[in-house]
């Protein structure tokens, strides 16, 4: 029963916030002022950074630039593709030292990016509800996009190889996700995180997701 409740209020969040991320004309410029450490939001699947927007209000109130990646869109690419995108941006806007903050897909595309030449860019990523062993529901789907996180697929499978980089990430997750039932943990993380509460998109309100960040990105 209780991850049932877990289940609706999820969805109803989700809905909530896709429909005010529609309506939003926030601009994201507004966001990038501040002296503390700059943090680097990557949405999830079908995601805009908008999604995000509370989190992204927080953080900037405490004094973070926060800069959101535009050309991400939804995040609909493969995740090689979006995280080119996003290590493409860090050298465009020739940012260092930054802390990610991602959600869902997101992660997979953040570890990828720390991965890589820009990892040097990156301090540190704070993971939300991120697939990192796959979700075995991916198989039910047709649409590429979902059926890319299965634990069988070949990107998942190297990027759980690649173990180097989990020492700088910090895993978030629910004691319940309806999406990704193998949970979020993380070897080798630099902290797994498993919140007293569930869902894959209500979580992100949660006061600890905040407090990690602020851990990483103000230690």
């Amino acid at each position: 029963m209780r991850a049932a409740g877990w289940w609706l209020a999820d969805y109803a969040y989700a809905a909530y916030w896709q429909t005010r991320a529609t309506l939003d004309r926030t601009d994201a410029q507004a966001f990038r002022t501040g002296d503390g450490v700059p943090v680097v939001i990557i949405p999830g699947v079908y995601e805009t950074w908008r999604f995000m927007q509370p989190l992204i209000t927080t953080l900037h109130a405490r004094g973070h630039p926060v800069f959101v990646v535009d050309k991400l869109r939804h995040n609909r690419r493969p995740v090689p593709e979006a995280a080119a995108v996003v290590a493409a941006f860090l050298e465009s806007e020739d940012l260092d030292d930054v802390v990610l903050v991602a959600h869902s897909k997101g992660g997979l595309a953040g570890k990828l990016v720390m991965s890589g030449a820009a990892g040097a860019r990156v301090r540190a990523m704070v993971a939300v509800a991120t697939p990192f062993g796959g979700s075995r529901y991916a198989r039910l789907f047709l649409i590429p996009s979902i059926r890319s996180f299965s634990p069988s697929d070949p990107g998942i499978l190297e990027l759980a190889r690649n173990v180097a980089v989990n020492e700088r990430i910090v895993s978030i997750f629910g004691q319940f996700d309806p999406h990704i039932p193998e949970s979020s943990e993380l070897d080798g993380a630099r902290k797994n995180v498993r919140l007293d509460t569930g869902g894959h998109f209500r979580v992100l309100a949660d006061p600890r997701v905040i407090a990690e960040v602020v851990a990483v990105a103000e230690e």
